[in-house]
């Protein structure tokens, strides 16, 4: 299961969304994130479904890859689904077995807001996917550029979000060792009662607490040996440029945006 998370994951690729700009694609999800909230309805929840499947395929990233890699996602959706079908008590009763109670409204906000966290995961998943964690940076900082007139430390904000995307593979496959280490030694971490399945974590988030202050320590070190001094002064070899078809995929959310407000109801 851990080697095939996909969260903070670069797949190297030459597709459209890969030659994007870093800055067009990270305000495409920011907007995303907030047109997601417009829908209502089974149509605009179907144009939602739609654009998201349009760009994981205009990624070409494989869908197997990707659907793999968020097998926990869909225990989380699962769940949030569950939680709205036994606690929402609105509308009408369509199905009725014993106490067990299916209302309508239940029905309806279940799958909503699970398709709708469904799809918030994946458009996120798609831009750590086709943009390397050095160009979220240089986008990043970028957008926040502004800021540097008030004195906010965008160089450093967008650094230390590039480090723990990048570092968020590491720490699953690290995570993965130590699992598979004491397992050899006896741990069960996939049966037996609840109870003993949560105490067998405890002896896991040691070892991994330490090897991540260590990994730190040894990244810091090597950042001073190599002369960082933050982001005064600093040049860039790559040099972002926004093109034709990042305006395009602009407006293209922007037609979206539009198809969710004539629909929404």
């Amino acid at each position: 299961m851990m080697e095939k998370m996909i969260f903070g994951r670069y797949v190297p690729a030459d597709s459209v969304i890969h030659r994007m700009d870093p800055r067009s694609k990270l305000i495409i999800v920011l907007l995303f994130v907030c047109v997601v909230f417009i829908a209502n309805n089974a149509i605009t929840y179907g144009a939602l479904v739609v654009y998201t499947l349009l760009m994981l395929a205009m990624s070409k990233v494989p869908m197997r890859f990707v659907f793999g890699g968020l097998k926990l996602v869909f225990i989380l959706i699962i769940f949030t689904f569950l939680m709205h079908i036994f606690l929402t008590r609105e509308g009408p009763i369509i199905f009725e077995l014993g106490w067990f109670k299916v209302y309508e409204e239940g029905l309806r906000q279940g799958i909503f807001i699970s398709l709708r966290f469904f799809l918030l995961i994946l458009i996120t998943s798609i831009l750590t996917l086709t943009t390397a964690p050095i160009a979220i940076t240089d986008g990043l900082e970028s957008l926040l550029g502004p800021l540097k007139k008030l004195k906010f430390p965008v160089h450093e904000l967008a650094l230390m979000m590039s480090i723990a995307l990048r570092f968020i593979p590491t720490l699953m496959e690290e995570t993965d060792k130590i699992m598979k280490a004491q397992s050899a030694r006896g741990v069960e971490f996939s049966s037996g009662p609840v109870k003993d399945r949560v105490m067998a974590i405890i002896p896991l988030l040691i070892p991994l607490f330490v090897s991540s202050f260590k990994r730190a320590e040894e990244l810091a070190t090597a950042m001073e040996a190599r002369g960082y001094r933050g982001g005064d002064g600093r040049t860039r070899y790559r040099k972002l440029v926004w093109s034709g078809i990042d305006t395009l995929m602009l407006l293209l959310l922007l037609a979206l945006t539009i198809l969710l407000i004539i629909f929404r109801t």
